[in-house]
């Protein structure tokens, strides 16, 4: 499972970023789509996860930027999406895509990564 993100870049404080994370491969099932960062010298944290619908499909947020931020996905096309808004200096960070997929029926349920995206909030 591959899983490129896009969206990343710099912004002033208080604007607004959308993060794309796209899923391809060999794909059988993904249940969890989420979002992490990590900024200089601190923890990889959670930002937002998104179970599927066949899970509930509730989203879930750091309480960081509940408020702020909107996650969604678009099963079909095996996309999660991050609104973020409101940004501030403190959302600066690398954005890493998440997924807990499988890739058959034979497979067990794994972790997958993509490459991140940094985001940069700065006037």
């Amino acid at each position: 499972v591959q899983l490129q993100a896009s969206g990343g870049g710099l912004v002033q404080p208080g604007g607004s970023l959308r993060l794309s994370c796209a899923a391809s491969g060999s794909i059988f099932s993904i249940n969890v789509l989420g979002w992490y960062r990590q900024a200089p010298g601190k923890q990889r944290e959670l930002v937002a996860r998104i179970t599927d619908i066949t899970s509930g499909g509730s989203p879930n947020y750091a309480d960081s930027v509940k408020g702020r931020f909107i996650i969604s996905r678009d099963n079909d096309k095996n996309t999660v999406f991050l609104q973020m808004n409101s940004l501030q200096s403190d959302d600066t960070a690398v954005y890493y895509c998440y997924a807990w997929a499988r890739q058959s029926i034979l497979r067990p349920w794994s972790d997958w990564w993509g490459q991140g995206t940094q985001v940069t909030v700065s006037s």
